[in-house]
């Protein structure tokens, strides 16, 4: 049965007469904290959000892009995607003005020449940091240079990158870098000479994602790169005077990593690929082995369940296998048959064995 409802204007007037003497609203504050007002709180939000691409539309009328083909489209998006939750209208007004002054800098006709990316951000913002990757603010300049370019908006740190230069913007690309043992790519360069003799001393090469861009790194053809996962192996293989060339992924694999991978790939290098038998290091090696058509290197089910028997005779603490399951798309057999023994394996116990295979 539906409870009656009470009329509230009737229950406010007998408030009033009652020896209280309040209406409704007074007495309720009076017993508890204030009301709000849900319809005038509305109404507020609704006029900040008003002034906030009311704002962004007068910024980009006064500035020198006013009339370019791009910015209508730009705005129309930047309304759709709305501003990210926790940012105040403030903020975000404050945040869309450095945009347009960002891009004013980047497309207008008092444009400069080439700068690095802390120095743009240093300039229009006053903080170097203040175009770092992730950011909202760099999120919307990538944005309005993309439409300007008419490219996609880039999904990844390369991408990302690649639209920097076209508004001849300079990334931080010397303090990212990727492990290498072993490369001796062609070619008469001091870079490939640099590359070449450090090789030949066994020792190991940083290199950042200005290197193959300049160098092409293109190895002898049909050269073999074994990738790795972590850099013991690197330390382990030039401890050894190994002869074959490899790459370290140092965990998940950072964008330099497969800068690097992909410009080897691309002169038609072939990679066998290690890494952790952990759920984490599975899922890692999924995504290397797919990307480069890899081959596992000692990834099978029988090279783990040798491994775990092997550590357990030698007295090895046994870490046990956390997280989700991961199931290899190598070997249909290896993620049952790690459930099964419970056991996460890195790759540092069976160094001997991967330091051997890379003797050549």
């Amino acid at each position: 049965m539906d409870r009656p409802s009470p009329r509230l204007d009737a229950l406010d007037a007998r408030l009033r007469a009652s020896a209280a003497g309040l209406g409704l609203r007074q007495t309720l504050e009076e017993l508890g904290p204030s009301l709000t007002d849900r319809r005038a709180l509305r109404a507020g939000i609704a006029a900040r959000r008003v002034r906030v691409w009311s704002s962004l539309a007068a910024a980009l009328d006064a500035c020198p892009l006013a009339g370019a083909d791009w910015t209508g489209e730009w705005q129309d998006l930047l309304r759709r995607a709305g501003v990210p939750g926790g940012v105040t209208p403030e903020t975000a007004v404050r945040t869309l003005h450095q945009a347009v002054s960002v891009l004013t800098a980047l497309l207008g006709p008092e444009r400069g020449g080439a700068r690095g990316r802390g120095e743009l951000a240093a300039t229009t913002t006053g903080s170097a940091h203040g175009l770092d990757g992730g950011t909202w603010l760099a999120r919307l300049v990538q944005r309005g240079i993309a439409l300007a370019y008419g490219t996609e908006f880039p999904g990844d740190a390369a991408s990302r990158r690649a639209r920097w230069r076209l508004v001849s913007v300079t990334p931080d690309e010397v303090s990212s870098t990727a492990l290498t043992y072993g490369l001796r790519p062609v070619g008469g360069g001091w870079r490939e000479h640099a590359l070449r003799q450090r090789a030949d001393h066994h020792a190991e090469a940083h290199l950042t994602p200005r290197d193959p861009h300049d160098l092409r790194l293109r190895l002898p053809d049909g050269a073999v790169v074994h990738i790795c996962e972590n850099p013991r192996v690197v330390e382990a293989a030039a401890d050894a005077a190994r002869v074959l060339p490899l790459v370290c992924t140092s965990g998940s694999a950072a964008t330099v990593v497969l800068t690097l991978l992909d410009a080897l790939a691309a002169t038609g290098c072939r990679f066998p690929y290690h890494g952790d038998f952990d759920w984490p290091g599975i899922a890692l090696a999924n995504r290397i082995i797919r990307r480069y058509q890899a081959r596992p290197w000692g990834m099978g089910a029988e090279d783990y369940e040798h491994l775990a028997a092997r550590s357990q005779a030698e007295g090895i603490p046994q870490l046990p296998l956390d997280g989700h399951l991961v199931s290899a798309v190598w070997d249909a057999g290896l993620a049952p048959a790690m459930t099964a023994l419970g056991v996460a394996l890195h790759e540092e116990v069976t160094l001997d064995l991967l330091v051997t295979d890379l003797s050549g």
